[in-house]
């Protein structure tokens, strides 16, 4: 795990704060990301920076009871929960906290993503549970997640936003990624007026994809609740005009940021 020297992991947290931002994950000085850098030391995102303008000589050092050891800005004030997901899983190196809007919307709807909807979804996530609501800035934020930190790798804050775990940080990225555009999927299901999920008699092979891959879950990740091969409840009558502004935004986002990656 501890195989790249600081100058390099500093620069991997500022490339993961350009994507973030770049994506709309977070706005000004939204979330937060570390990485750990030996057993008893963190690095991590400072307060008060967008994530889109970090520069290495801006990230803190932190030792697991929260110190701050090396850096002229002060350290985010919600590296405590960051150092709970390290002191619990020796096997993560890294933990991206940000605001996605789409799953961000699913948190503050009160809703886990607990159903088998997308064959991307199951094989890279598994399942994705909604921890209960905790102040920001506190160790009650770290805690509401500690009942499902050794079964889950991605989590929704309720009411807050959304946390990925990784064996580095660009697989912690990653797994946010693909938690946000499943999420945008979804949503679009169900203003459509159904979401459907995949049969459980397929999940099997879904698994058995995972293990050809040399991927491997904490245990409980594709054990979905019973009655998954059923669809969830359809909305009501969804006004066609509805559909098609959200459709619209949706377009509007996509071009937007393409034209920003391409102007890179």
């Amino acid at each position: 795990m501890f195989q790249k020297n600081q100058t390099d992991l500093r620069k991997d947290i500022c490339e993961i704060g350009r994507r973030v931002w770049q994506r709309g994950y977070v706005a000004y000085n939204d979330g937060n990301i570390s990485i750990r850098l030996d057993q008893n030391h963190v690095l991590a995102t400072p307060t008060g920076v967008s994530k889109g303008f970090l520069s290495p000589d801006m990230l803190c050092v932190v030792d697991l009871e929260g110190r701050q050891i090396d850096g002229h800005l002060k350290v985010s004030s919600e590296i405590l929960m960051h150092l709970t997901m390290y002191r619990e899983r020796c096997d993560i190196g890294a933990v991206v906290h940000v605001h996605p809007p789409y799953c961000t919307a699913f948190a503050v709807a009160g809703e886990a993503l607990d159903q088998p909807t997308l064959p991307e979804f199951v094989v890279a996530l598994g399942k994705v549970p909604l921890a209960p609501y905790g102040a920001p800035s506190t160790p009650e934020l770290g805690e509401t997640v500690l009942p499902y930190v050794k079964d889950h790798d991605v989590f929704l804050l309720a009411n807050h936003g959304a946390l990925a775990l990784g064996s580095d940080v660009y697989e912690a990225y990653h797994r946010m990624e693909t938690l946000e555009q499943s999420s945008m999927i979804m949503f679009l299901a169900r203003m459509l007026g159904r979401q459907n999920v995949i049969p459980s008699a397929d999940l099997g092979h879904l698994e058995s994809m995972r293990e050809r891959m040399g991927l491997t879950f904490p245990r409980d990740c594709l054990t979905f609740p019973p009655g998954s091969s059923s669809p969830v409840r359809r909305q009501t009558e969804v006004d066609e005009a509805q559909i098609e502004a959200v459709v619209r935004r949706v377009a509007e986002r996509l071009i937007q940021e393409m034209g920003r990656e391409g102007g890179n």
